[in-house]
């Protein structure tokens, strides 16, 4: 048998690290999981060289939740990304969605079982990146704007929703520096220091005031983290509806409009690194 699941990442509006509560959108840049059977074993490769690790523990979680014996039953997963690692970009939650997702989907069409619905799916994933330790806060926001697309506002602590809803398909333009900065790597108690202007930035997000809440997120975020704001507001200077950096970094995004995303890029030319132009997702992780 062989199946295969779509996962997009996602951008941040309000990343969580500092009040536990954040927002985010899905992205057009996504993660391929194909998912094969074998008699025995978990098999896992990536083609863009990353740590396997995070996937194996997917699958064993999926394993152990259907008491699936691996002498027995094994299956051989590959993704493929378009989704840039370690970038900001919810590389993670999206590998560990599509893992869980592909090998649920096949354990339980295999062995006549129930499938896993949909926020258990989620939260498998989630306890799978923090076992693994690619996340601080659990990434329900990352998590859940990758799973179902659009947008959401959530309670981390509590992997609640506040907000979940569809987003108008704007263009999206990713800037992406030629060097990488893991989430699980930050220093959280620094972040934590933003909490009281982080909390205003918040309010606009469950206000629906999503772009002011990524342009404030953004230069906070940046100025705390070492990134240079100057990247986000040359994109608002040339007309981008709103930029900001993304999680912990190190790309930036810009939600423009079509008349303005030459500009944007143009103004983006001059930093080392690359421009990716892609669109908001609504589709979410889904079996292809």
């Amino acid at each position: 048998m062989e199946m295969k699941v779509r996962s997009p990442g996602s951008a941040t509006i309000i990343n969580a690290i500092a009040t536990g509560f954040g927002s985010a959108f899905g992205i057009g840049l996504d993660i391929e999981c194909v998912a094969k059977t074998t008699s025995e074993g978990i098999a896992c490769t990536n083609d863009v060289g990353a740590d396997n690790t995070l996937m194996e523990i997917c699958a064993e979680k999926v394993f152990k939740h259907y008491d699936i014996d691996k002498n027995e039953f094994g299956v051989d997963l590959k993704t493929k990304s378009s989704l840039p690692m370690a970038s900001g970009l919810s590389s993670s939650s999206a590998s560990s969605n599509a893992v869980v997702k592909v090998v649920s989907s096949m354990i339980s069409e295999e062995f006549n079982l129930k499938p896993l619905e949909d926020l258990e799916v989620i939260n498998m994933a989630i306890d799978a990146s923090l076992d693994a330790g690619v996340t601080i806060t659990g990434s329900f926001d990352d998590a859940t704007a990758s799973y179902f697309g659009g947008v959401v506002v959530t309670d981390n602590r509590n992997r609640e929703f506040i907000i979940k809803e569809k987003m108008d398909e704007y263009p999206i333009l990713v800037y992406m520096p030629d060097y990488y900065s893991k989430s699980g790597d930050s220093d959280p108690e620094r972040m934590k220091l933003l909490a009281p202007l982080v909390e205003t930035a918040f309010d606009f997000a469950c206000q629906k005031e999503y772009f002011k809440a990524l342009n404030l997120n953004g230069l906070l975020y940046s100025a705390t983290l070492g990134f240079d704001s100057t990247i986000a507001i040359d994109a608002l200077e040339v007309g981008a509806i709103a930029s900001g950096l993304s999680g912990t970094g190190s790309s930036f995004v810009a939600i423009a409009s079509q008349d303005s995303i030459d500009d944007i890029k143009y103004s983006w030319n001059k930093y080392q690194g690359k421009v990716i132009e892609t669109k908001v997702d609504n589709k979410g992780c889904r079996l292809l």
